[in-house]
């Protein structure tokens, strides 16, 4: 069974899977992702793989007839793609060259056009989940990218307001938000001349960071090559001082957030940026998001964003001295 299910309460579709029930845990002995498992290339930098459990698919089958009244089904059309960021099975972002990423910014970025330009996808997602403490079973270093039917509601949500505020104030909101982090500077952990990091003012995870590029772009597509290296070089110390926090690997899902593949008018408004979202309030210690938080998105910190800011530089610090 694969399908769309929509929520008529939220305005929104919940992705309906039921083979990936059975995707299996990582083998001890075996990784589907590292040469000589005859998944992959012998010999490869980057490499595109073909998710083995998609939960939107090319050619997906007819949704089941169990509709009706207020609910809808449709056919779960989309893509779903693994990235692997390197054929070395223990090497994650922080490991990588600069040059390396800059080849996994430029894969990024071909198979984003690839898949936004088709006119069944609403929305192309880059994203990757590391560490089991948000629900990682392939520990080779991977990302995805999602192409879906639809504008996910978080998405629909930024633009909304981002419009309005262009209606009201006559403004971008993204260009304030950066702005004002620039102008208070307390919450800035990472800056150069085409980006800036900061934890924001309002972000419910303890290091939760935004990545903005200066200029208003909509997507990777719009990056210079300048900006590419710039993104690669951002994401290696980002990562590599968040793992310096409490020295450990640290968990996190990051997300990039383009405007919508077929938004006529998003450059009066929006702006391409990266949200991550580390579970960590400690160096043991996960923020769950409990009944609260759950189910009334009534969102909590439990640290103090401009506190977490500090230690935040102070090991991006930390990593940059030790590559130098």
């Amino acid at each position: 069974m694969a399908e769309l299910r929509y929520n008529p309460l939220l305005d929104d579709w919940t992705m309906v899977a039921a083979s990936r029930q059975h995707r299996p845990d990582m083998p001890k002995d075996y990784c589907p992702f590292c040469p000589g498992s005859n998944k992959v290339p012998d010999n490869y930098d980057v490499y595109l793989y073909h998710n083995d459990f998609p939960v939107l698919r090319e050619d997906p089958p007819e949704p089941d007839n169990v509709g009706g009244g207020p609910y809808r089904v449709r056919r779960s059309v989309g893509k779903c793609e693994v990235v692997l960021y390197s054929p070395n099975h223990h090497a994650t972002i922080p490991d990588l060259s600069i040059a390396h990423l800059k080849k996994l910014v430029d894969l990024w970025t071909d198979t984003y056009k690839e898949l936004a330009q088709r006119k069944e996808h609403e929305y192309v997602m880059i994203f990757e989940n590391r560490g089991a403490e948000v629900g990682v079973t392939m520990p080779h270093p991977h990302g995805q990218i999602y192409a879906y039917p639809f504008v996910p509601l978080k998405v629909r949500t930024e633009i909304e307001n981002a419009k309005a505020y262009k209606q009201q104030k006559g403004k971008n909101l993204f260009e304030d938000i950066m702005k004002e982090e620039k102008r208070f500077g307390k919450r800035v952990v990472w800056e150069d001349e085409h980006f800036i990091a900061f934890i924001p003012f309002f972000t419910d995870y303890p290091f939760g960071t935004f990545v903005m590029p200066k200029v208003q772009r909509l997507s990777l597509l719009d990056f210079t090559e300048e900006e590419k290296l710039s993104l690669a070089l951002c994401l290696k110390e980002l990562v590599g001082g968040m793992d310096k926090i409490y020295n450990r690997l640290f968990p996190y899902m990051m997300v990039m957030h383009p405007a919508p593949c077929h938004l006529e008018d998003a450059t009066d408004y929006y702006w391409f940026h990266i949200e991550f979202y580390p579970p960590l309030r400690g160096k043991n210690s996960i923020k769950y998001n409990a009944s609260s938080e759950t189910g009334a998105w009534a969102k909590a910190n439990p640290t103090k964003v401009e506190d977490n800011a500090v230690l935040m530089r102070e090991a991006i610090l930390r990593f940059k001295e030790r590559s130098e």
